[in-house]
């Protein structure tokens, strides 16, 4: 069973959409959000003097999130320049060291691992033009340090809401080659795609059922005639669901017309997964996904 972990929240302006910072007991980072609108603000505080990794949060011209991911030895100095030359961003969030033992070449390298690991998960796109350079050989004890360091950033973002890092990394991939199953909030279910006969497979990651990489999905999204509205809604939110990952690459079709996808894929639930991996506008998930065992995901769900 997995060990709880206390995460302390301190709302400077009394609300969660002010400026708010985040620190975990015994951990030596200091974690700080604050929106684009309160640069002045941010400008001044003390922690944003320091070396530290920071993620600008926005959205595209077609309101698709977008993020940028850098480091700096003073953030109020890089945000500025952010501030001049970057218009997409609305949020920041940067971590620094309380005891101010956070070094460039500690910075680089988190940088590094962040990006790496956001382009591997392949939730949310980032604005960085180039790969990162630098802070990989650092001494081992001090990556070792420094990964114990990611990994508590890492716990504490999705509590402030921040979602790049959300899923799984290419960890799975091996696994899956290698006939195993990496343990994650429940087994991998898999559905048969009845349009062209593929398989595909979903998995729950962080609370949400995902449709994992390299399955096999319905080409396009198709309904019948004469739906009632709610319906029609849906389907147009598939469809552009579907549109929009095929755009970012996210689907590729063969020439035989079988589509597959190229990274993990997060959904509310398993029925919406089902929908969308069949090209329908409705799907019963808890009763079509099922594990290799014939489980039904209801099935697994009940002996919980």
């Amino acid at each position: 069973m997995a060990e709880g972990k206390q995460i302390r929240l301190f709302l400077i302006d009394g609300t969660f959409s002010g400026l708010v910072t985040a620190e975990i007991m015994n951990w030596t980072g200091h974690v700080f959000k604050g929106s684009r609108s309160e640069l002045g603000r941010i400008y001044q505080r003390e922690e944003a003097q320091r070396t530290g990794v920071y993620i600008l949060l926005g959205d595209k011209s077609d309101g698709s999130p977008l993020a940028y991911i850098g480091e700096s030895d003073n953030i109020a100095s890089r945000l500025k320049q952010h501030a001049a030359k970057k218009s997409f961003w609305s949020e920041v969030v940067f971590v620094t060291s309380k005891d101010g033992n956070l070094t460039s070449a500690h910075a680089r390298y988190i940088e590094a691992q962040l990006i790496q690991r956001a382009k591997e998960i392949g939730r949310i796109p980032l604005e960085n033009g180039n790969e990162p350079t630098g802070g990989a050989d650092l001494p081992e004890a001090d990556a070792s340090d420094m990964n114990h360091f990611i990994k508590e950033f890492l716990t504490i973002l999705p509590v402030l809401g921040v979602e790049v890092f959300r899923g799984r990394s290419s960890k799975w991939d091996d696994a899956l080659k290698a006939g195993e199953e990496l343990q994650y909030d429940s087994p991998i279910f898999q559905v048969l795609v009845k349009k062209h006969g593929g398989t595909a497979y979903g998995q729950i990651i962080d609370g949400e059922f995902t449709v994992l990489k390299g399955s096999a999905i319905a080409a396009e999204v198709t309904r019948k005639d004469n739906v009632v509205e709610s319906t029609r809604r849906q389907f147009e939110l598939r469809k552009q669901l579907h549109e929009r990952l095929n755009n970012e690459g996210a689907i590729v079709i063969d020439d035989k017309g079988i589509a597959t996808l190229t990274r993990d894929v997060p959904f509310s639930s398993p029925s919406a997964a089902a929908a969308f991996v069949q090209g329908r506008a409705t799907a019963n998930g808890r009763r079509e996904w099922r594990t290799k065992d014939n489980d039904t995901y209801a099935d697994w769900e009940g002996r919980k």
